[in-house]
């Protein structure tokens, strides 16, 4: 219940004014957000590598709708990506982007055209881009310009949300030789007609998926912080015979850090992913929801503690 009525929050403009002016808020949202600014991302990147860990930054941001705005996102993921060129990362440091950030809301081909410019830069610096997934209205648009991207850019990976009913069909349709491919449970707010609503179906419908994947020959990227679910992803691993260069976990920022370098010092490529921008409200609103341990830090830090 508390879940849904925060996903409510992080569309609504009054909370976010509310939330966005309060001053301890900023608190919380450090822990979550690796910074504003450029220097400051590449500062939280540098140190995730130190401890042997790889990273997908998020330039924060979406539902741009305006052009001037989308064009903009797009020019800050070319900016990260010529800040981050000289340092030589490869696919340890890779990008991720909201097609809504960069227009897809007005334009589809607009949205390919920017998504387009960031591959291709990422691409410059021997890395690539994963796709975020957003509410289900997307999905459609979101696979049509993956596919668009994979003429050119092939290593173009994309999210999958396991609560969405028909995320075991995609999965299906994604799991072919070279395709990457991010589980996660999925964080928006969405009605039963598309989207299981409890949280024992959506573990549920992360298995079936995480299966399929598991058992294509794409490359499964296993977005939990769920130790059951880790178990699970090892079972799976060692059934359809795959090393540990043949899948990897991915995890939040800021959120269970000792098992992320856990995982990492056991030989597994743990890549976290690292949002930073202005625009956090969303994506803080969004965390809160997905776990009552966030909420309650949130609380703490509102009262000083």
């Amino acid at each position: 219940m508390l879940g849904q009525v925060l996903l409510a929050a992080s569309g609504s403009r009054l909370v976010r004014r509310s939330v966005s002016g309060f001053p301890l808020t900023r608190r919380v949202v450090d822990r979550f957000v690796a910074g504003e600014s450029v220097p400051e991302a590449r500062e939280a990147i540098l140190r995730l590598l130190g401890t042997g860990l790889s990273v997908t930054v998020d330039h924060l941001g979406e539902e741009t709708r305006d052009a001037g705005d989308a064009a903009a996102i797009a020019k800050a993921y070319l900016t990260l990506l010529e800040e981050l060129r000289p340092l030589e990362l490869g696919r340890a440091a890779e990008v991720s982007v909201k097609l809504s950030a960069v227009g897809q809301a007005l334009d589809e081909d607009l949205a390919l055209e920017h998504a387009r410019a960031v591959c291709a830069a990422a691409a410059a610096g021997g890395s690539t881009v994963t796709l975020d997934m957003e509410d289900h209205t997307t999905v459609d648009s979101t696979l049509r310009i993956l596919r668009e991207l994979r003429r050119e850019h092939p290593s173009t990976g994309v999210a999958v949300q396991a609560y969405l009913h028909r995320s075991e069909d995609d999965c299906h349709a994604l799991a072919h030789e070279g395709s990457r491919v991010r589980l996660v449970k999925g964080a928006y707010r969405e009605p039963a007609t598309v989207a299981y609503q409890s949280k024992a179906d959506v573990d549920k419908a992360y298995v079936r998926c995480l299966r399929i994947l598991m058992a294509g020959k794409g490359y499964p990227m296993v977005a939990t912080h769920d130790d059951r679910l880790i178990s699970i992803t090892e079972l799976l691993a060692d059934r359809h015979g795959r090393s540990r260069g043949d899948y990897e976990y991915q995890m939040l920022y800021g959120i269970r850090t000792d098992r992320q370098e856990a995982l990492a010092g056991a030989g597994h490529t743990v890549r976290v992913y690292v949002p930073y921008g202005a625009d956090w409200y969303g994506y803080f609103m969004r965390r809160l929801a997905e776990r009552p341990a966030n909420v309650a830090f949130f609380l703490r830090a509102l009262g000083g503690k």
